[in-house]
């Protein structure tokens, strides 16, 4: 009898339902992948003993967790497909620039309805204090105070980055 037997057949049944698994512990696809061959290898050299009276999908989905704890405990340096390359192209990555201008948005959102188009009209637009009173219908200095307490608190809601 091969000490194998049915393993092939168990990877097959129950990769991917691990796979989703491996991704929603890991959130990135090349390391749940990593780590999901880890936890097969684990899952062979235990085999014999899974397939006579063990429950090999049990163990498969401890071991997924109990590995990606052991990775988290490393050094970030030490994971396996940790190091990223450095973007093709000079400048900033376009999903850099996605996050910040979505955490941006989510800032925005945060603001009194007052602030958000003080910050709009001056500094998307491009307009003056005095254009930008007139257009919301209120006085210069209620501009001006507005767009201190935007910018306040933008600079509290927002990593520094945002604003480089």
């Amino acid at each position: 009898m091969d000490r194998y037997e049915g393993f092939h057949e168990f990877v097959h049944a129950r990769q991917q339902s691990l796979m989703r698994t491996a991704y929603l512990l890991t959130g990135d696809p090349h390391l749940a992948e990593d780590l999901l061959q880890t936890v097969f290898t684990r899952v062979a050299s235990h085999w014999a003993k899974l397939a006579k009276g063990g429950n090999p999908e049990a163990y498969a989905r401890k071991a997924l967790v109990n590995q990606t704890i052991s990775w988290r405990r490393r050094k970030r340096a030490e994971l396996p497909g940790a190091e990223l390359p450095e973007p093709a192209t000079p400048g900033q990555p376009h999903d850099e620039a996605t996050v910040r201008r979505l955490a941006l948005r989510d800032a925005l959102a945060k603001l009194t309805p007052k602030q958000r188009a003080v910050i709009v009209l001056r500094f998307y637009e491009d307009r003056s204090e005095r254009e930008t009173a007139r257009l919301m219908g209120v006085s210069i200095g209620t501009v001006k105070s507005q767009t201190s307490y935007a910018l306040a608190k933008l600079r509290g809601l927002t990593p520094e980055e945002v604003y480089r």
